[in-house]
């Protein structure tokens, strides 16, 4: 990924790209009529704080770092803030805070270290990354490859002309939990093929190594389906992020921002939009718990 021949307000050079990490914005809704799914921030909540905190709307697509590892080099002064999973940070070696603007000067080297909780890190930048947009958006889509490519050693991004000013020094915002966390769900269109909904949330989850921006497996005692749906399948349905779908296993799959637009497993519960964002936090081994709640929020 190279900066393009237009005129660019500022460029970040990626020093060390990490293990992984993506340009996102808010995605490209709308599309599944076409196969198209929506992709975007996983943690939608985390990357809107970032764009508020700059004062730019959220079209503005900023990194999703995924583990740390990241090192840009800032041509021309650009002011950044990071939100999400907190790491340690540092410009020239001199730490800065979370969720709060910060300054980086023309010439000068940020590094994002591993998160000390939490998996996704955000790393916002006045003016946004303005790389080409694909069907309306400047996300990268993992399923279907759709976007631009991750970032690798050596890409130049382009920095896009800011809008607006930041208002606030700093949000007073909790960081992911690093222990147990709570996720709130509701009935999904096909919980009745669930021989008791309590099951999916009396159970104690794991976080699956294998989860991705696709979904996060969980890992557990498998649930049995209800009397008259054993052995049976769906014919394929619309999803959504969101999603609870329990594969033939009986181990439930959360579904995330890259989810395919249809499925054939049974969608027994759908999380809150504020469980999706927390999901996406999670890493490999963490403990989960289900909580039914009686509207999504």
């Amino acid at each position: 990924m190279r900066a393009g021949d237009h005129a660019a307000y500022a460029r970040l050079e990626v020093v060390a790209a990490g293990p992984l990490t993506l340009v996102e914005d808010l995605g490209r809704p709308g599309l599944a009529a076409l196969g198209v799914g929506p992709s975007g921030a996983a943690d939608r909540g985390s990357f809107a704080l970032g764009a508020r905190l700059l004062g730019q709307p959220t079209d503005r697509a900023a990194l999703e770092v995924h583990h740390g590892g990241l090192t840009l080099r800032a041509h021309g002064s650009v002011t950044m803030t990071l939100t999400g999973a907190p790491a340690p940070t540092t410009v020239d070696g001199t730490a800065v805070g979370y969720a709060a603007p910060f300054l980086v000067r023309d010439g000068s080297v940020l590094q994002v270290g591993r998160p000390t909780s939490g998996l996704r890190t955000y790393v916002s930048v006045r003016g946004g990354i303005d790389v080409p947009v694909v069907l309306g958006s400047r996300s990268y889509d993992t399923l279907s490859g759709i976007g631009p490519r991750p970032l690798e050693d050596g890409d130049v991004l382009a920095v896009g002309q800011p809008l607006g000013e930041p208002i606030v020094d700093v949000a007073p915002v909790a960081p992911p939990a690093s222990g147990l966390v709570t996720l709130e769900l509701t009935r999904g269109p096909r919980g009745d093929w669930l021989a008791d909904l309590t099951a999916l949330t009396d159970t104690p989850w794991q976080v699956d190594a294998r989860s991705d921006r696709v979904g996060v497996r969980l890992d557990g005692a498998a649930l049995t389906r209800a009397a008259g749906f054993e052995g049976l399948e769906l014919p394929s349905e619309g999803l959504v992020q969101g999603a609870v779908q329990l594969p033939a296993d009986g181990r439930p799959v959360l579904f995330l921002a890259d989810h395919p637009v249809t499925g054939g497993y049974p969608v027994v519960a759908v999380l809150s939009s504020r469980s999706v964002d927390a999901a996406a936090q999670l890493v490999a081994g963490q403990a989960v718990r289900l909580r039914q709640v009686s509207s999504r929020s």
